[in-house]
């Protein structure tokens, strides 16, 4: 079990004294004592002070002042002091800090509090269809999905990564009637996924003048559902093709999965789902259709006087009818306390509408809302390449492969001119670290919900918020304690000047810092953490040196620790970092 953060211990502290004093009890909600920006006035600061004036009838300096004359001694602080119009302030003792800090880089979880121990997440992300190359309209949900699984996994979550990959419906149908009319077998051997691709795009260019294409594709379709055995063979064919090239992505990437169900897994509980909702007067039958209709005053906004089709009157299900029939299936299954779905934002009504109808559905079940799972969409912006958007049907994309390749490259050029000293094997190997930590990195240190415009002079930057910089900070402390010739000692470490100060105090917010990124959906708000580190690293550097000065024990400690702090963070991120660069 992860020690207490110090805004947790000084929280506590500041409800101890606010019973103490008489203003409230330990039961009473509190405010957080939260980081200060403001050094020169305390390391950290409650303002709990105004909420308890209000409530006791004080003026928020003079709560703030009984509050400050209450708290218990505590090792953790060196000092305390009322400003301003009731800010508590907290200075942290430096002997304290140093010792905490060896246990902080010492733990298993630096200190991250184990809030999801117990808890289980389901993740649905990635998901990409069959018989398609993965191009950068997966980037985002892979890179961003896997990175808040690995940041549940770290707060003791026990999680299940499902792959919901389109293999199903009418698309299927598309690339079969291609299949059967012009497929090139030669093409197929070189490049099968290639050929699959090929047929996809040539189906809709020749079905914008052949209106029966369509309806071709909607009976092949049809008996591939039914079971025919032509198409079921087929159909397996493609899925063992697409999961070759999609496997070498998630590799290269990093991404991983416990689970990949497609959409053809749930087809046989699609029934059942359109029969409960009917039962239960969830959904209604308009035009033959089934549809679930929301009322005017329905929440959020987005939801009123809208209607999802849950059946089309030809009997075909739709993306709302898998969903609600996958979300059953993992609540049987898996029993989650949490499920993040990761889409494009141009699905935030799909993922409104099929959250409500769930909830309605189990309301009319009578049933519990301890039994709900939280459900979030966490929608995402688009991603631009030299300002464009790729166009799936027309064959435009962009393909992923190709991304990651073109990205080694780059960082190739990069690596040459950084690091001649390195030889051609040790080149390649750094360009090829260095350039799918680009990709990843760019995309997670910007807000997922903006749109990414991806350049490449700025991802591959050795200064700034990238990949080659967080890798170089920690590279360049490697190399400095294989110079030194000595294992760094943590028991070493002691304060020497300011600049380590303020750097210590920045490693305590680690654990604050992956929390919000965790509970925000937010990856970018722990890059900018470790880019705030690396930061103060480098500020260090300017005015203290390591090597042969009289502090170099305590200083071999020092970095030793901020290398823990930046190595952990960046592998929550899915970064690989390098020991030479």
């Amino acid at each position: 079990m992860a020690n207490p953060t110090v805004p947790e211990i000084l929280t506590g502290l500041v409800r101890r004294a606010i019973a103490a004093a008489g203003l409230g009890n330990g039961d009473d909600p509190i405010d957080p004592v939260v980081a200060s920006n403001k050094p020169q006035f305390g390391d950290y600061q409650s303002n709990h002070a105004f909420r308890v004036g209000k409530a006791n009838g004080l003026n928020p300096r003079a709560a703030g002042q009984k509050i400050h004359d209450h708290l218990p001694e505590h090792p953790a602080i060196a000092k305390t002091a009322v400003a301003g119009p009731g800010f508590i302030n907290f200075f942290i003792d430096d002997d304290w800090l140093c010792g905490h800090i060896i246990e902080m880089v010492g733990d298993e979880h630096l200190n991250l509090p184990q809030s999801g121990a117990g808890k289980t997440l389901v993740i649905d992300y990635s998901s990409p269809n069959i018989a398609k190359r993965m191009h950068i309209g997966h980037m985002r949900s892979t890179i961003i999905g896997n990175t808040m699984l690995r940041l549940h996994q770290a707060a003791g979550w026990n999680t299940v990564a499902d792959n919901h990959i389109g293999d199903w419906g009418t698309p299927i149908g598309k690339i079969i009637v291609a299949w059967k009319g012009w497929r090139d077998e030669d093409n197929l051997a070189a490049d099968p996924i290639g050929e699959l691709e090929r047929l996809y795009v040539s189906f809709g260019q020749k079905a914008e003048n052949d209106d029966t294409l369509i309806e071709q594709a909607r009976e092949e379709t049809a008996r591939l559902q039914a079971g025919d055995p032509e198409n079921r063979a087929l159909w397996q064919r493609f899925l063992e093709i697409s999961g070759i090239e999609r496997d070498d992505i998630y590799n290269r990437i990093g991404a991983t999965f416990d689970v990949t169900l497609g959409e053809s897994f749930y087809n046989d509980m699609l029934a059942g789902v359109v029969e409960d909702l009917l039962k239960h007067d969830v959904a209604t039958i308009s035009d033959g259709a089934v549809i679930v209709q929301f009322p005017e005053d329905a929440q959020p906004k987005m939801l009123r006087e809208t209607t999802v089709v849950i059946r089309k009157a030809d009997g075909a299900a739709l993306y709302a009818t898998t969903d609600l029939a996958t979300l059953e299936y993992r609540m049987k299954e898996y029993a989650p306390d949490r499920i993040l779905y990761l889409t494009g934002r141009e699905q935030q009504l799909h993922f409104q509408q099929f959250f409500a109808a769930w909830n309605q559905l189990r309301a009319a079940r009578g049933v519990e809302d301890t039994a709900s799972p939280e459900l979030i969409h966490l929608w995402f912006g688009m991603l631009k390449v030299d300002g464009a958007i790729p166009s799936t049907r027309r064959g435009g994309t962009i393909r992923l492969a190709e991304l990651l390749d073109k990205a080694v490259e780059e960082a190739r050029k990069v690596v040459e001119d950084a690091s001649p000293e390195l030889s051609g094997e040790e080149k390649d190997h750094v360009a090829s670290v260095v350039g799918v930590n680009t990709i990843r990195y760019f995309d997670l240190s910007q807000n997922p919900q903006s749109t990414v415009n991806f350049e490449w002079a700025r991802a591959l930057s050795l200064q700034g918020n990238t990949a080659p910089y967080m890798m170089y900070a920690v590279a360049r402390i490697r190399s400095i304690q294989r110079k030194a010739g000595v294992e760094a000692a943590l028991s070493n470490l002691a304060i020497t000047n300011p600049k380590e100060r303020a750097l210590l105090i920045q490693l305590l917010k680690l654990p604050d810092a992956i929390t919000a990124a965790l509970e925000t959906q937010r990856p970018n708000l722990l890059c900018e953490y470790l880019y705030e580190v690396a930061g103060m690293l480098n500020s260090f550097y300017a005015v203290s040196r390591v090597l042969g000065s009289d502090e170099q024990a305590s200083r071999l400690a020092f970095i030793e620790a901020v290398a823990r702090v930046l190595e952990y963070g960046l592998d929550l991120l899915g970064i690989r970092t390098l020991e030479r660069m």
